[in-house]
C-alpha cells in the first residue's frame, strides 16, 4: 500500500460493482446523447474529462475490457467513426457514484 492509500479503507465490492454498472451506464448515456441520464451517475463535483469531453454527434464508445479494483475502474475502448483507442480511469466515491476520470489516447487521431 503507498503513503496515498495509507489508513483508507477500501470499499466494499458492493460499491466497486455499482461503480462498474455505472461506467457502463456513462457510455450508453453519452451514445445516446442523454444528458440527464449520464449526469445522475455523477458524484457533486467530479472532476476530469468525463464531464468536459462529450462526443460528437453520431459517435459511439466501443468498449473492449472494463478493470475494477476498489475505488478505481479503467475502461478501455475504441471511440468509433474515429477509430480512436482510449482509455479512461474512474475513480469512484463512497457511494460508487462517478467522482473523477482521466482520458488517455493510444496516439493521434487517424
Amino acid at each position: 500500500m503507498n503513503s496515498r492509500h495509507a489508513g483508507r479503507v477500501p470499499p466494499s465490492p458492493v460499491v466497486t460493482d455499482s461503480g462498474v454498472d455505472h461506467v457502463r451506464l456513462a457510455y450508453h448515456y453519452l451514445d445516446s446523447g442523454d444528458l440527464d441520464g449520464y449526469g445522475s451517475l455523477l458524484h457533486a463535483g467530479l472532476l476530469g474529462v468525463a464531464e468536459l469531453e462529450r462526443p460528437a454527434l453520431g459517435a459511439r464508445h466501443h468498449i473492449t475490457r472494463i478493470v475494477a479494483d476498489g475505488d478505481c475502474v479503467v475502461a478501455m475502448g475504441r471511440l468509433a467513426p474515429q477509430q480512436r483507442e482510449f482509455v479512461d480511469v474512474f475513480t469512484l466515491s463512497a457511494e460508487g457514484m462517478l467522482r473523477a476520470c482521466r482520458r488517455y489516447y493510444a496516439g493521434p487521431p487517424r
